[in-house]
């Protein structure tokens, strides 16, 4: 697959900030509450930013946090790729239209009937990381190509997925030459070092393992080995500062330096992309005194929206749009029977009053793709404002 070049940029031009609160609360006036806003010049940013960060790195966006076609299609605008781990991703894009040339399936543990839902939505690129693995592709040989991930833990990463995926570097080569007996094509490889990765160390490690062991694979001619993926785990900003983009991927440009020309250089960004590009609005529906602290019971929490919080491990800013007045020690819960639904304590407050409306930041990323209908309170609606870059504001609501 050949590097895009960069899509061509409209001039820039106003538009209004879905962010602010005199936007979020005409947004509820007409789609009501709970709401996820998606401001799709924010992913636009995200995506500049990182771009930027990494030139001459394939972004492949990474469905899993954010599924949403709105965001999808702002990514393509920007001349990005895709990256789909599930057969339900692969049909999202199918039904969009989406070249499949753009996408790979990163997903290393895979189902026969996903591999060939894959396959026959155009979709030619996979990861493994194992032998059993491979052998699920040697029916499908001469359609499909390999990148085999190799595992880095790290544990100081909010989410150490090396622990699930991946084979120790010292496996890689004898995996790749099993899968040159079998007939297979090894493309490349590819590595994920954890979300929320705490510093750019473990990026460089990989890197520069992942560069010896390509150049060893092509030496004895286990396949093209052209490919590299170095995943995402980008960090962003919660309640804590993340490191600036351009200062933590310093130390990686330095390392994709060293590889050979031929080697494309992909990555698979999500919650960098999605994370600051969304917010969730929730409402209060009623409110209780209890042991000398307000508790505001809102139409959104651990089930819905805020799902992240348990599954994702992350802490979102939040604010009361309410202003003024005398702030108090406080509780925000979630609306389900369930005492576990409780997303904040020991909070500052005004008083607020049914219907006062409560904002989380950075609430792109594990939210609401995470989300149920637990007790039946529905998912927050979606909404996504900007959908052309100048558009002043344009809403579309999908996916009440």
């Amino acid at each position: 697959m050949k590097n895009r070049r960069p899509a061509t940029r409209p001039a820039r031009a106003a538009f209004i900030d879905p962010f602010a609160p005199r936007e979020i609360r005409r947004l509820v006036a007409e789609f009501g509450s709970p709401l996820l806003i998606v401001d799709c010049e924010r992913v636009r940013r995200q995506f500049r930013q990182l771009q930027q960060a990494l030139p001459g790195v394939d972004l492949h966006y990474a469905l899993k946090p954010l599924p949403h076609p709105a965001v999808v299609r702002t990514v393509l605008e920007e001349g990005g790729f895709l990256d789909l781990a599930t057969t339900g991703e692969v049909e999202l894009i199918a039904r969009m239209g989406v070249d499949p040339a753009l996408c790979i399936h990163t997903h290393p543990i895979k189902r026969d009937i996903d591999i060939r839902a894959a396959l026959d939505r155009g979709v030619r690129v996979f990861v493994a990381d194992n032998p059993d693995e491979l052998r699920k592709f040697v029916p499908y040989a001469d359609r499909a190509a390999l990148l085999l991930r190799v595992s880095f833990r790290s544990p100081g990463a909010v989410s150490d997925l090396s622990r699930k995926f991946g084979c120790d570097p010292e496996q890689l080569l004898p995996l790749a030459r099993r899968a040159h007996d079998l007939g297979l094509t090894v493309q490349g490889l590819s590595f994920h070092v954890g979300s929320q990765a705490p510093d750019p160390g473990k990026h460089v490690e990989a890197i520069e393992v992942c560069g010896k062991l390509l150049a060893a694979a092509r030496r004895e001619r286990l396949g093209p080995c052209d490919t590299l993926d170095i995943g995402g785990g980008f960090p962003i900003d919660y309640g804590t500062r993340a490191p600036e983009i351009g200062y933590f991927c310093a130390p990686l440009r330095t390392a994709l330096a060293k590889l050979p020309k031929r080697v494309r250089v992909i990555a698979e960004p999500g919650r960098y992309i999605a994370g600051p590009s969304a917010i969730g609005v929730s409402s209060v529906m009623g409110r209780a005194r209890r042991e000398g602290r307000w508790w505001y019971y809102l139409d959104d929490g651990l089930y819905g929206s805020y799902s992240g919080q348990l599954f994702d491990h992350a802490r979102y800013p939040l604010e009361a749009l309410k202003r003024g007045g005398k702030r108090e020690p406080a509780v925000l819960a979630g609306p389900t029977c369930d005492s576990i639904d409780v997303i904040a304590e020991n909070l500052s407050l005004p008083l607020l009053d049914e219907g006062d409306l409560v904002v989380g930041r950075a609430m792109g990323a594990y939210t609401w793709a995470s989300a149920s209908e637990f007790n039946f309170f529905p998912r927050a609606t979606v909404v996504s404002a900007n959908l052309e870059p100048g558009d002043r504001g344009r809403v579309m609501s999908i996916d009440r």
